[in-house]
């Protein structure tokens, strides 16, 4: 990357720590897919990208952090992707499918260490969780994005369930790779079936979310969300 997306900022040229901090996560990102992530130590990986071992410290504290760099990255370019994948797609259904099977093609050849990502995953206390605060930026980066796959569909969203499908939609998705993380299937390929099948399953919900009569059973379940599954921010 040539610019500063992996902060999800305005398109501007990358600094040479932030190029120096690229440079050694597509070398780190690429050695743990070829040799495994127990197989690839930081000491290799600095030497690799052609830096000190001090270096690749300074940027990454610890090789774990490392996996948070591929989260941060994953958003970026699922971000980055995504919109051109909707275009022409206007049910509610299609647009969902094309983020999730983004977002497992952008994960795939990373598969075999992806089970390290969710092992953080877990523990939501834990700074490299994506739900943990430090994550924050790209998981509002991927919220983002949800936000746009509903406002660029044909469903009518109820105004006051606006800004709680986006993230809802994120939840989703991050069942979706949960299970990729445990599949082994051939290529992962009952991953992207689940999403082919949920996909239309959460659209038709978010339909039904607008009927009257469901209303007062769409507001306890809002209710829950917000108060339970919702990811908080800071006040």
């Amino acid at each position: 990357m040539s610019r500063a997306a992996s902060n999800g900022g305005p398109d501007r040229p990358l600094s040479k720590g932030e190029r120096t901090r690229q440079h050694i996560l597509d070398i780190a990102l690429g050695m743990f897919a070829e040799r495994g992530y127990d197989g690839t130590t930081m000491r290799a990986i600095a030497a690799e990208a052609g830096v000190s071992v001090g270096n690749a410290y300074h940027h990454f504290r610890s090789k774990e952090h490392l996996i948070q760099g591929f989260y941060e990255q994953a958003t970026v370019r699922h971000a980055a992707i995504t919109p051109s994948v909707l275009e022409g797609r206007e049910t509610l259904a299609e647009r969902i499918e094309a983020a999730l099977l983004t977002w497992l093609d952008i994960a795939g050849p990373y598969h075999d260490f992806a089970v390290r990502f969710f092992r953080n995953a877990a523990d939501p206390s834990n700074p490299l969780s994506p739900f943990s605060e430090e994550s924050s930026q790209s998981r509002e980066r991927d919220i983002a994005l949800y936000r746009e796959v509903l406002e660029g569909s044909k469903t009518r969203v109820p105004e006051d369930l606006a800004d709680v499908l986006p993230e809802l939609l994120w939840l989703h998705q991050m069942v979706v790779v949960l299970y990729w993380v445990h599949d082994t299937s051939e290529g992962q390929e009952k991953s992207r079936e689940l999403a082919r099948r949920t996909a239309p399953m959460a659209a038709r919900l978010v339909a039904l979310s607008r009927l009257r009569i469901l209303r007062p059973l769409v507001k306890q379940g809002e209710d829950l969300v917000r108060d339970f599954l919702i990811t908080r921010r800071p006040a």
